[in-house]
């Protein structure tokens, strides 16, 4: 049967910035559904603060809709999506960056949803929490308050994350584009900029939300790994395949390697679609379900 591919987003994102890759999946004859996790997509809070002229006072205290969301609820939400989606065959779960740790929690709860969970450059937490990687050798080149002076209010006040991504900052445009998408050219890189909403939720998990063996570890898996990502390094991207590896001898990851940054698989989406529409067709580990 026709398996369905269920992408999940990272953070500041939604189903929108997937719509590339879904024409191409469809153009390889494959069957696919973007997810918009709680607060995100038509959910998002854009305030008029946010237009321009922006009103800086206005959009670091304007009450947003992601605030209270948790992981659980993510979780909760993409389970959802996954019995619905279990109904029509098989369904393979792809998540991206941040998008990865919902992936993991949704995996952990009800591995009998998913036929096979992969991961693009994406956050699967097996040794430490998420926030305890960034202190990690791997990361040393990360710079996680690089974009301080593009934040908008104070978190704990506002409780979310707030990022002015219209910004006309230089220093904190270079620096995202550093980050998410170097090898992009100045247009393709505000265009994907605009694609971004300016709120996230806090929660990223804690020690209980880190994968599973009993669970998350009965599901095939595969990593694809960014060669040129430098929000998630691929020394870091090999850390959690490895860490992965060794919690489930038995089930290794299958990876494979797409070139280009955090976010040029999105806006050139074949070399990706080609590797999903692969796995379409791979049979599971010996002894997996």
């Amino acid at each position: 049967m026709q398996p369905t591919f269920v992408l999940v987003h990272g953070a500041f994102a939604n189903s929108f910035s997937f719509a590339p890759l879904q024409a191409e999946l469809g153009l390889l004859g494959h069957r696919s559904v973007a997810v918009d996790l709680p607060g995100h997509g038509f959910q998002a809070t854009f305030t008029r603060a946010y237009q321009a002229p922006q009103d800086p006072e206005g959009l670091a205290t304007a009450p947003g809709s992601i605030k209270g969301v948790t992981l659980a609820d993510n979780a909760a939400h993409l389970i959802g999506i996954l019995e619905r989606a279990k109904r029509n065959g098989p369904v393979i779960l792809v998540s991206h960056s941040r998008g990865g740790i919902t992936a993991t929690a949704a995996a952990n709860a009800r591995p009998d949803l998913i036929d096979r969970i992969v991961y693009v450059s994406a956050w699967c937490p097996v040794g430490l929490d998420v926030g305890d990687y960034y202190a990690e050798p791997e990361m040393a080149g990360v710079d996680p308050t690089a974009f301080a002076s593009a934040l908008a209010g104070n978190p704990a006040e506002l409780g979310l994350l707030r990022v002015n991504f219209r910004t006309g900052n230089p220093d904190s445009l270079a620096a995202f584009k550093a980050a998410f998408f170097a090898d992009g050219t100045d247009e393709q890189f505000l265009t994907f900029l605009n694609t971004f909403q300016p709120d996230e939720n806090l929660d990223a998990g804690g020690s209980a939300d880190r994968a599973q063996g009993a669970t998350w570890g009965r599901i095939p898996k595969t990593y694809i790994r960014l060669a040129d990502d430098a929000s998630l390094p691929l020394a870091l991207q090999d850390r959690l395949i490895r860490e992965g590896n060794e919690l489930t001898p038995d089930n290794p990851y299958d990876v494979h390697t797409v070139g280009g940054s955090h976010l040029k698989w999105l806006v050139d989406p074949a070399p990706a679609a080609r590797a999903l529409g692969a796995l379409a067709t791979l049979p599971a580990p010996s002894g997996q379900a």
